[in-house]
């Protein structure tokens, strides 16, 4: 039987992200979504409802994340879904988180200093004026032509028509 378990997620942090290091020295940030979702009533009143969810990312992507997003700010979280079981004080506990494999910035915020850019996978300099990119340490695909292209070709976010 084929399954899948890939959740995509654009929305806004409720709170600041809670970084931590496992004793393995491994980073681990805790982040609190909300997602929106807007629709009209039957009798035509705007009404928003939220979904709340939680956010667990790893290593180089969850200091970054520590380090550049805050309360409120939009992001896009590429992961899957993972049922987490414990036991406090004698009582079981559980819940479904995202386990994130990509996270990417979405504040449009210009960045004055070109060294406070988070490292980036497969992203150009270019990007990072804009959308900023935290994702899992690994190389383009051989013959991508974004990454194969030479710095002065590439365009600046402020020179894109859209």
């Amino acid at each position: 039987m084929a399954s899948l378990n890939r959740v995509f997620l654009i929305g806004n942090l409720t709170r600041d992200p809670e970084v931590r290091y496992i004793p393995s020295g491994t980073a681990v940030a805790d982040l609190h979504m909300a997602i929106n979702r807007r629709y009209k009533t039957k009798t035509g009143e705007d009404r928003d409802d939220p979904c709340f969810i939680g956010v667990v990312v790893w290593d180089k992507q969850a200091e970054t994340a520590g380090k550049y997003l805050k309360k409120g700010s939009p992001v896009f979280v590429e992961g899957s879904l993972r049922y987490e079981q414990w036991e406090t004080n004698g009582e079981k506990r559980n819940r479904i988180r995202v386990h994130a494999d990509r996270i990417q910035f979405l504040d449009r915020r210009k960045i004055e200093d070109p060294g406070d850019v988070p490292e980036q996978a497969g992203a150009d300099r270019a990007e990072s004026a804009g959308a900023r990119t935290a994702g899992p340490a690994r190389e383009p695909p051989a013959g991508d032509a974004k990454a194969d292209a030479p710095e002065d070709d590439k365009a600046d976010a402020d020179d894109l028509p859209f």
